[in-house]
């Protein structure tokens, strides 16, 4: 039998001393204040005895992890691809299997989010009751702003199932029944739903929406009635407006307007009407879309299964809606119809960009074209009944991701002769135009260019196995594959340029790698076999011996924000040809003109700002503008009597017709020649001639590197408008009331009182 260990024996086996590998105190003191302050984000003042204990465990794993990654055994997982035999694969992306380092759970913020159930009315109003409760889990980011000290917080939720969930179940031996219902409820946040514009009224994706915008209003309210320490806290509502804004970023948190509604009826017991203002005044809504089957419809069916409160108060807004327009325009009923938030026709849905106009104070497109269809067009009877309550703030980009560390090069070379500070001002870029006429500026802008293609050329025949000409124009087209974004159009140019090669291989031409990459929605048939046309294509192109290096064409596999930041660098001619009026904005267009790509691009979305900024000789301009789109959709579009007075288009699509492209399957691509001759809404080969024409100018210029050169620094100036440090003060200023400071935050190496002090210098602008 083992000799009992005496009190000083068990003390050691515990103590800090007996740690292997621990050779200094002060350093495993040094570590445990390190984690507590910065893994943990607590100080002694209000840690609690399990932080202690987490910040230890912290302590200890570091002197372990040496050790423990010298002992484990390497393994390699094949990198995921998403496209196979020509066709989009989608595989599931588990970017959190490895944890992720710049998240930190927040349990003790974790807050309770209600489905199901139903409404009872009582005395004290409307209960919602006999609800399953899903819990919350916080997950909070730091967000650094640039060179001021300032890190905000991006606060995610993840779901999680209540501890008692279904534990009656699992306790009567229905184990099974009791975990699923427990994956069910945590499937909320496991599968994010693909941003699209394609709307489908999945039961799932309305959880997850309600879900976020639930989790977040109660978080905003906690921090609302939390006040400094010292003082008591908010039992008013009455500042709520100026001190809490929300964006709706498009229809997707639409439900965050009955939410807030029921926190201040049910909850706070506050009255309709003051509700309703202090709700209003909260909210903005931003519209990204003017497809309508974009636009989110919620049948009212399922609002009643799911959020049965929610569905009555939003009855509720709609009848106090309905009145007003009443009121204003008696006996209109088509007015009233189309105004109202739920439609009627078929199945009963809840019109959630209708919701969203009518429970905002602002509402705004997102570049001036698309503002201006949103106000004449697609909600007229809102904006001229609220023409104040409409405006425009034009999207904009982060120059320090893409220029300052996609482009290093580039940024660099700005620097040296128009100073850094454009960097935070993006607007000093017009400076540039001094030195559109200086011959060592032109030759270094081309040379950083070709720096980027050749190193572009080297990843490209690395991934792709295709070598690649660093001398060819690289025509880049990137973004959701989507039919009115036309990439079938780029396809069509391919072909058209293939024929020419093949007809007469000694001709003049210029050599062109064509890069089109993207993703198409999970469910989205068309726009999967954009990506197979475009893929079969690129294996006849390629591997035809009479093209050789004239033309090469490349479909990037899972293009992604880390794959942008290596294409756009490299571009030299920016595809931008959604038919007019249907791109809400774009920002891949501002991309890549701050990148020095040139940009071939119908008038559509922030294009037509662009060309404003940069002058449209500066760009190459095609098709149809928004009128005539309007015009052709008035006499009626027939896409047959261009395929026989155009000979080239007419041999493109026999070829596609034939199976030219897919010699196995003939009919492979049916669906794509039925949809462009029967129903493109879209109009592809309304413009395809004048396409052609245009593609044809941007090579003749491209034999002119001088010339091509100082067009790119033209637009490289003119970039200054397309900051998303712009967007964000126009909003700031413009939506939420907002005035921007220079004040720096004090670092937190120096004492409280400088941060006090800062305090006070905020208060006194």
């Amino acid at each position: 039998m083992a000799k009992p260990l005496t009190d000083q024996e068990k003390r050691k086996q515990i103590s800090i001393r007996g740690i292997v590998g621990v050779e200094n105190v002060a350093e495993l003191k040094k570590g445990f204040n390190r984690h507590l302050h910065f893994t943990l984000v607590k100080d002694r003042n209000i840690a609690t005895p399990r932080d202690y204990y987490f910040a230890l465990a912290h302590t200890v794993r570091d002197h372990l992890v040496g050790r423990w990654i010298r002992t484990q055994q390497f393994y390699y997982e094949a990198d995921p691809k998403k496209i196979r035999d020509g066709w989009q694969v989608e595989e599931a992306d588990d970017w959190l299997r490895h944890g992720n380092p710049w998240e930190k759970a927040r349990p003790e913020y974790m807050l309770p989010v209600h489905f199901y159930g139903r409404v009872e009315e009582t005395k004290d109003g409307s209960k919602w009751v006999d609800t399953q409760v899903v819990l919350a889990m916080p997950y909070d980011t730091p967000i650094p702003g640039y060179m001021n000290n300032t890190v905000n917080t991006m606060r995610l939720w993840s779901a999680r199932a209540p501890n008692d969930f279904n534990l009656r179940d699992f306790n009567v031996g229905d184990y099974i029944q009791a975990v699923l219902d427990r994956n069910l409820a945590e499937n909320i946040s496991r599968v994010l739903y693909p941003n699209d514009n394609f709307f489908e009224g999945k039961e799932l994706r309305l959880k997850q929406e309600y879900f976020v915008v639930a989790a977040t209003l109660q978080d905003i309210i906690r921090r609302f009635k939390t006040t400094k320490r010292g003082s008591p806290g908010r039992t008013s509502f009455e500042s709520f407006p100026d001190k809490v804004a929300i964006q709706l970023n498009d229809t997707h948190p639409a439900m965050a307007i009955p939410e807030l509604m029921r926190v201040f009826v049910d909850i706070e017991k506050l009255d309709w009407d003051t509700a309703w203002d202090l709700t209003k005044r909260t909210f903005a809504y931003t519209n990204h879309t003017v497809l309508p089957e974009a636009l989110e419809r919620w049948p009212v069916e399922l609002l009643e299964k799911l959020l049965p409160r929610h569905l009555q108060i939003i009855y509720q807004i709609n009848q106090v809606h309905l009145n007003s327009i009443a009121a204003l325009f008696p006996k209109d009923m088509d007015k009233l119809r189309t105004m109202s938030l739920i439609e009627e026709d078929g199945c009963k849905r809840v019109n959630m960009a209708h919701l969203c106009i009518v429970g905002s104070h602002a509402v705004n497109g997102v570049a001036e074209i698309h503002s201006k269809i949103i106000k004449t067009e697609v909600f007229r009877n809102f904006s001229d009944l609220e023409p104040e309550k409409f405006q425009n703030k034009t999207n904009g980009i982060t120059p320090r991701r893409w220029l300052l560390l996609c482009n290093p090069g580039l940024a660099e070379l700005i620097a040296e002769v128009i100073g850094e500070d454009y960097v935070k001002e993006l607007s000093q870029l017009q400076k540039l135009n001094d030195f559109v006429d200086d011959a060592a500026f032109i030759r270094d802008v081309s040379k950083v260019k070709q720096d980027n293609k050749v190193k572009f050329a080297q990843y490209l025949e690395k991934e792709y196995r295709v070598k690649i000409n660093p001398s060819s124009m690289f025509d880049v087209h990137v973004k959701r594959i989507h039919e009115y974004k036309r990439q079938l159009l780029n396809c069509l140019h391919i072909i058209t340029m293939y024929n020419r090669i093949r007809k007469n291989p000694t001709a003049p031409f210029v050599p062109r790698t064509v890069i089109i990459g993207g993703k198409a929605a999970p469910g989205y048939h068309m726009a999967k076999m954009i990506i197979k046309l475009i893929t079969a294509v690129g294996d006849v192109v390629n591997n035809d011996p009479v093209v050789g290096n004239k033309l090469k064409v490349i479909y990037l596999e899972n293009y992604r924000v880390s794959l942008a930041e290596k294409v756009i660098p490299a571009t030299d001619l920016s595809e931008q040809i959604s038919t007019a009026g249907t791109e809400a904005s774009g920002t891949g267009n501002m991309k890549f003109m701050l990148n020095g790509a040139l940009t071939i691009g119908t008038m559509d979305g922030a294009n037509v700002e662009m060309a404003e900024e940069a002058g449209e000789e500066n760009l190459f301009i095609f098709g149809m503008r928004v009128e005539d789109v309007a015009e052709m959709d008035k006499k009626g579009y027939d896409a047959m009597s261009y395929y026989k007075t155009i000979p080239e288009l007419k041999q493109v699509m026999d070829q596609i017709t034939s199976g030219f492209f897919s010699p196995k399957n003939p009919d492979l691509f049916k669906d794509l020649t039925n949809m462009l001759f029967k129903h493109d809404r879209f109009k592809v080969f309304a413009d395809f001639e004048d396409y052609l024409k245009c593609q044809e100018k941007v090579s003749k210029l491209y034999q002119n590197p001088k010339e091509w050169t100082k067009m790119v620094i033209k637009n490289i100036a003119a970039t200054g408008k397309f900051s998303s440090d712009r967007t964000i003060a126009e909003y700031a200023t413009e939506v939420w009331g907002v005035e921007p400071t220079d004040l720096k935050i004090p670092p937190p190496s120096e004492p409280r009182e400088a941060i006090e002090e800062t305090a006070r210098a905020l208060k006194k602008m």
